[in-house]
């Protein structure tokens, strides 16, 4: 099989674990599988540079200086130990000293311009996974196999969003097939970085924090890849957090729909851009565990087997505030939703969940919490008229909430779920603060006090994947 493997930050999380992953790919592709394998940075890194570059900007650069030198000890510590050869060390130490002096470089004139751009931030942000790159090839190389370290810069071309940007499809699969596919048909195995990009004129940008899923989905998408293999530290897709619901299992296959909605509802296992790409060429998606590789894990497709449940999975989104705009003379008042939601838009704050009471005299939404009064003050200023000729009564936040995200395709079309859901919290006497379900029917999603939420998800989880 054509085979696209991305292991995540604490899979090459210094040189023990590096060298467990080049022991897989290794192993895979002496089984006849082609290779092409995608690196996160080690765990930790990426936030330390974004962090140390943020606090240059306000004029602070201890962050950075002190990154700098804690960052070279954890590479050369991790190139140490999976590099035998002097003369191969002594290179591979100057790699990752000129990219840490210019991460140090970039920061200082971070520091002197005293803001960091978005462009400034993904050159900055970027650095981890290019760091770790070559560490990973050698330590194929250590085990016999040929490989060749690349840039995902030479692999996927993406739009000028700088810290957002999207892949340019048609360009990315003409440049990822020419530079790969020729390695992998002379059984190379070839390593790039995942997370980052570049646009046509060879700026790098990057994708998103979590990116490296995506960057997988897209080589896969580009290479008509067989499956696409997310390797983490958990053996796949959990029906609930197994923190707090003890008895949580792992699921052997869920629908890209429904990976999704996971994803989108707080689901670490899976950035939330990767289904797309997967599901446009009907790739199977596996989500695996490097430090337990002989579990199955989880695969997502399109039509997975029934497993006899109505629910798949119950997730929740934690520290958010519910928004509410309420008013007698919202009824009937046209344009009133458009407002609310064009206000929050231009404010930049994501909205998770909308409920509207039939009777059009409230909106309520939910936001992050740290948005929540930047979001109540852009509204009161927008409804600042209608407040006096009295058609708005009230502009309020809650916080200390959290969204309950009950998921499952089997919901569609089967009566009585909502039912057994609100039973089993009325059972445990949890309120229900606001209600939303999708035509799509895959996702039921609560809103529930903070303090609640953990016996709120033990409680929907008990009735619907238990026994």
């Amino acid at each position: 099989m054509r085979l696209v493997m991305k292991f995540g930050g604490t899979s090459v999380s210094g040189g023990p674990r590096i060298q467990n992953v080049a022991d897989l790919v290794c192993g895979y592709a002496k089984q006849g599988h082609a290779i092409v394998t995608v690196t996160s940075a080690m765990s930790g890194v990426t936030d330390t540079l974004i962090r140390a570059a943020r606090r240059a900007a306000a004029g602070d650069d201890a962050p950075y200086l002190a990154a700098h030198e804690t960052l070279t000890e954890q590479h050369f510590a991790a190139l140490d130990h999976i590099i035998g050869d002097a003369a191969t060390r002594e290179i591979a130490h100057k790699h990752v000293t000129r990219l840490l002096d210019d991460f140090a470089n970039l920061c200082q004139s971070i520091h002197v311009l005293g803001e960091v751009t978005p462009r400034a931030l993904d050159a900055v942000a970027s650095l981890g996974e290019r760091l770790i790159l070559p560490i990973l090839a050698q330590a194929l190389r250590e085990r016999g196999a040929a490989t060749e370290a690349i840039e995902a810069t030479e692999l996927i071309i993406t739009d000028d969003n700088f810290t957002q940007a999207s892949p340019v499809m048609d360009a990315t699969r003409n440049k990822a097939r020419a530079r790969l596919m020729p390695l992998l048909q002379q059984g190379v195995l070839p390593v790039t970085t995942g997370f980052l990009g570049a646009t046509r004129a060879g700026i790098v940008t990057t994708l998103g924090r979590g990116g490296s899923d995506y960057t997988a989905t897209i080589l896969g998408n580009a290479l008509d890849a067989d499956e696409v293999w997310i390797w983490t530290d958990v053996d796949g897709v959990m029906t609930a957090d197994p923190r707090i619901v003890p008895d949580a299992q792992t699921l052997a296959e869920i629908s890209y729909g429904e990976a999704a909605e996971l994803s989108y509802f707080g689901a670490k296992v899976i950035h939330p851009k990767t289904i797309s790409p997967a599901a446009e060429r009907d790739t199977p998606i596996r989500i695996l565990n490097t430090f337990n590789p002989t579990h199955p894990g989880t695969r997502i497709v399109r039509a997975p087997r029934a497993n006899g449940r109505t629910v798949k999975a119950i997730t929740v989104i934690r520290n958010l505030g519910q928004i509410t705009v309420e008013g007698r003379g919202m009824q009937g008042m046209p344009g009133v939703a458009a407002r609310v939601f064009s206000t929050v838009a231009r404010e930049a704050i994501n909205v998770l969940m909308i409920s509207q009471s039939s009777s059009e005299q409230n909106i309520c939404f939910i936001v992050e919490s740290a948005q929540a009064q930047r979001a109540i003050d852009a509204l009161e200023k927008e409804f600042e008229l209608d407040r006096l000729r009295g058609n708005i009564d009230r502009i309020s936040a809650q916080d200390k909430i959290v969204i309950l995200a009950v998921v499952g395709e089997g919901m569609k079309g089967t009566p009585g779920i909502a039912a057994k859901v609100f039973g089993a919290l009325a059972e445990r006497r949890i309120n229900v603060i606001s209600i939303a379900q999708g035509s799509s029917e895959y996702n039921l999603s609560l809103v529930v006090d903070e303090k609640d939420a953990d016996e709120a998800m033990r409680a929907v989880h008990k009735n619907f994947l238990v026994g």
